[in-house]
């Protein structure tokens, strides 16, 4: 049954399907500054114990260790995936105060090929036959400026800000269509919707643990359920990340030598994937965290409460009502290295991350359930897996730690000159958007997973659904179906079982040749709310046979290099490039697949 924008019928529209991915998420608090080494014996510099705590490993004086059993977990990452972040100097013993400005500036060229999404009410009311409309942006440019200043005083005291702008808006092509999604391209809205203030809190270093007061990030694990947004991918960008009014402590119960930390933390929301407090979104969390650390080896545990509610109009400006949601998460995440044998750099490593969440809301109900206190059960699972080896060369280069305009010293620096690694994911399904039971799980978008497949063809996809069913021309165009707005994946994987391959050559430290491959199935039909709703009965995101599972195969190749400048400014180029050919899951209602899909990106940037 096709859709016409006259129908008057309202479209009882479940977007329960769409949910999951952000229940619980930015209760995860990252604990990096809680390392052992901040209770060593002997006081190590303040740069070490008091670093912003969601700062992925930097391309700090990778030495070789003298035992490469007790490399920490840092510095694998930084010789697996090195980022040209600037580390900052330590204090000197007698400089009790320091104000520090580091950030980057990036600008992206982006061309893509174009792709059909299914039509919206006003597309058909201009033409009933389309079957299909493009996203229309085929080529466009984009950038950031990220600042990150740093006040330190004394040893223990550290004051952290970061500030974005302007994030999301493009010169080029802008996107039609697809206002749904959180970072739509199209340069809407206002400033505030590219002046992104991000951080700041205070650390305070006491003889018994850590406390963190203010607008803080979060991260956690491999950040499949809580990232920052601060921590760079192999393939695509970081975009935003989960923020909270945070009052955090953590300590270590059993002695300042203890492997064993705990932390408790009481949130209010300021920005995830589902909530923001700008507009109305009222999100209390609580948080235990605890894990266990030694060397590279960490296993840990975050249990979070969230009750959350959601001021809205039924009748603008004259009746109101309450969506609520009561969720239980619990995420446990490890990793480790070992040495390789033979080599003194060379380490095989690996990651996990299990997420699930449990809970009950009525932000997901339609005609049938609206009088229900709590219509909708929450039960979703997500893993993620990482394995791999790389293997170290040493290099002379320049100390990165320099001052600007001293002569740098030439030191012995480890990197990954080969890096090769598998990654697994599965992220739950939900197959019926009517059984009261909400299923899918959705990653956060700032865990990349390929270029192209999740990031792009999946993305617009759930956009446009949703985009559609809040079409003025429906008969509830003005007041949609509760939860619709929760259905873009905004570029997460959602549904969908995958598997990674990668690999990077580096024939210098400053020089990344990379490649990657990704198989993914859905893990349950993939069907659209909207088609449902729209068409009377189960559909695929472009009205095919939601039966079919394989998402496709993609393929990504990449090119980047550092070179750090006289001015101790670190800067980087390169281009990225993936291209999708598409599974029957992907198929239209004949059973026609998509056209190859292909995106390319010429990078460059600052870091300073």
């Amino acid at each position: 049954m096709r859709l016409h924008p006259a129908r008057r019928r309202p479209i009882a529209l479940s977007a329960r399907s769409a949910c999951s991915a952000w229940f619980g998420c930015s209760a995860f608090v990252t604990l990096v500054a809680l390392t052992p080494s901040a209770w060593a014996e002997e006081p190590e510099p303040a740069a070490a114990r008091l670093s912003p705590p969601s700062t992925p490993a930097q391309q700090a004086r990778l030495t070789p260790p003298e035992d490469p059993r007790n490399t920490p977990w840092d510095r694998i990452v930084a010789l697996r995936e090195p980022t040209g972040r600037i580390v900052p100097r330590p204090l000197d013993a007698d400089e009790p105060f320091r104000f520090e400005l580091d950030g980057e500036f990036q600008l992206r060229a982006q061309f893509q090929r174009a792709f059909l999404l299914e039509p919206t009410p006003k597309d058909l009311a201009e033409n009933p036959k389309l079957t299909g409309r493009s996203l229309g942006q085929k080529s466009f440019v984009t950038g950031w400026l990220r600042a990150t200043p740093r006040v330190r005083i004394g040893p223990n005291v550290v004051v952290t800000g970061q500030i974005d702008f302007p994030t999301g808006f493009v010169f080029g092509d802008t996107t039609s269509g697809v206002g749904a999604d959180s970072a739509p391209r199209d340069n809407g809205g206002n400033l505030g919707n590219y002046l992104v203030p991000r951080w700041l809190y205070v650390d305070w270093r006491t003889k018994v643990g850590l406390l963190r007061v203010g607008q803080q990030p979060n991260h956690w694990g491999m950040g499949i359920l809580a990232n920052d947004g601060d921590h760079p991918n192999l393939f695509g960008d970081y975009r935003y990340g989960q923020i909270a009014e945070r009052i955090l402590f953590g300590t270590r119960p059993l002695g300042e030598k203890s492997p064993f930390t705990v932390a408790l933390a009481a949130d209010l929301v300021y920005r995830d994937n589902q909530a923001r407090l700008s507009r109305g979104d009222v999100a209390f969390q609580g948080v235990l965290a605890a894990y266990y650390e030694k060397g590279p080896n960490q296993v840990g545990l975050f249990a979070v409460a969230r009750d959350q509610r959601n001021t809205k109009d039924s009748v603008p400006g004259v009746s109101e009502y309450r969506d609520r949601l009561q969720i239980l998460a619990l995420d446990v995440a490890a990793h480790g290295a070992l040495p390789l044998p033979g080599h003194r750099t060379g380490f095989a490593f690996g990651e996990v991350e299990a997420a699930a969440i449990f809970g009950r809301t009525n932000l997901l109900r339609d005609a049938n359930t609206a009088n229900d206190a709590w219509p909708t059960r929450i039960a979703s699972q997500a893993l993620a897996a990482r394995v791999g080896f790389v293997r170290g060369g040493t290099a002379l280069v320049d100390d990165v730690a320099t001052e600007p305009g001293v002569t740098p010293k030439r030191i012995s620096q480890m990197y990954g000159s080969f890096v090769t690694q598998v990654e697994v994911g599965y992220a739950s399904g939900d197959a019926n958007p009517y059984d009261r039971t909400e299923r899918r799980f959705t990653f956060d978008p700032n865990h990349k997973v390929g270029l192209v497949l999740f990031d792009e063809v999946l993305r617009w996809h759930t956009a446009r659904a949703a985009t559609a069913a809040a079409d003025p021309l429906l008969t509830n165009g003005a007041r949609p179906t509760p939860g619709v707005d929760l259905l873009p994946s905004n570029g997460g994987v959602f549904g969908a079982a995958y598997m990674n391959p990668t690999a990077i050559f580096r024939p210098e430290p400053w020089l990344d040749l990379k490649a990657g491959a990704l198989f993914a199935q859905t893990t349950a039909d993939l069907v659209s709310p909207y088609g449902v709703a729209t068409k009377g009965k189960y559909t695929n995101y472009r009205g095919g046979d939601p039966r079919s599972h394989d998402l496709g195969v993609e393929l990504d190749l990449g090119v980047e290099a550092r070179h750090r400048l006289p001015s101790g400014i670190v800067f980087q180029g390169g281009a990225q490039a993936g291209i999708l050919f598409p599974g029957r899951a992907l198929a239209d209602a004949n059973g026609t697949l998509p056209a190859p899909t292909w995106v390319a990106v010429g990078r460059t940037g600052l870091q300073f």
